[in-house]
């Protein structure tokens, strides 16, 4: 699908229109794997301070399209991407970019939440900050103090910080890698279907966090859940399978029109539940 993106999106929340560049812009961007492609000629752009969703059916590449964002393929070594992906106005795979420091610039949860287990809770939240070379402890103990805030944990844990993270429930543990993600403070933060594992009380929390994280970082999200997706995303990408097997974009829109009035009729098949 050839799609015309703008390379600036027009804000008229005010009283004069301002011109807002993306916080993402996609271009042609081509996933594979030992030259069998699994994601092919997707560009749109990714929204400031929006939760943008990728959905669609399974194998139609939506995780392969996120893990491709924060250059998550270069540890796969059949792994191959082609086409543009830009942080602001940085080359996402510029080969002088050091993948430590676009990771701490994109953050990324993934599906099960995985913590530490061995490491204490405060040790998670601030593993990064570690590993970045951050080693006074008020700046520690603030940023981490910070995090598990802004991840809605700091009243469960604040008392039991020298915990092992192995005892926090599925959705404690979940928030957990969020603030481990946020102390670093990402400019964007992934998700790949962080809520599947979870319960429905947790799930609640989860989203409840996502409408309040994107005051201040842009979120990208992989969900099956059409419900989920309607509830947290302002935009939505929706990709599907096509004949040689490998996903593609087939429409990019604000949530609203892709659940309500989609230009493509695939689109609306899938919302409705007629397949995937």
């Amino acid at each position: 699908m050839e799609e015309l993106v703008m390379e600036h999106n027009i804000s008229t929340s005010g009283p004069t229109a301002v011109l807002t560049a993306p916080a993402m812009r996609l271009r042609q961007v081509g996933v594979s794997f030992a030259g069998r492609t699994a994601v092919r000629n997707v560009s749109f752009n990714v929204d400031e301070n929006k939760v943008t969703s990728l959905i669609g059916p399974s194998g139609s590449g939506k995780t392969t399209l996120l893990r491709s964002l924060n250059r998550l393929h270069d540890l796969t070594k059949t792994a191959s991407v082609t086409g543009e992906i830009y942080l602001r106005d940085i080359n996402v795979y510029d080969g002088d970019l050091p993948t430590t420091l676009l990771r701490s610039r994109i953050g990324m949860v993934f599906q099960r939440p995985n913590p530490f287990p061995t490491m204490s809770i405060y040790d998670n939240v601030v593993s990064g900050l570690r590993f970045n070379g951050i080693k006074d402890r008020a700046l520690l103990d603030e940023a981490a103090e910070s995090a598990l805030i802004s991840a809605a944990l700091w009243d469960s844990v604040k008392g039991r910080l020298k915990a092992h993270a192995s005892t926090l429930s599925g959705g404690e543990q979940q928030r957990l890698c969020i603030a481990r993600a946020l102390a670093v403070e990402p400019e964007v933060l992934l998700m790949d279907e962080p809520t599947s594992s979870l319960d429905p009380v947790s799930t609640q929390r989860i989203e409840e966090l996502m409408t309040e994280l994107k005051q201040r970082v842009t979120i990208v999200i992989v969900t099956h859940n059409m419900q989920q997706a309607a509830r947290v995303s302002d935009n939505c990408a929706f990709l599907l399978m096509a004949e040689d097997r490998s996903g593609e974009l087939i429409e990019f829109a604000t949530t609203e029109k892709i659940f309500n009035n989609p230009d493509d009729p695939r689109t609306l098949d899938y919302i409705q539940g007629r397949f995937g």
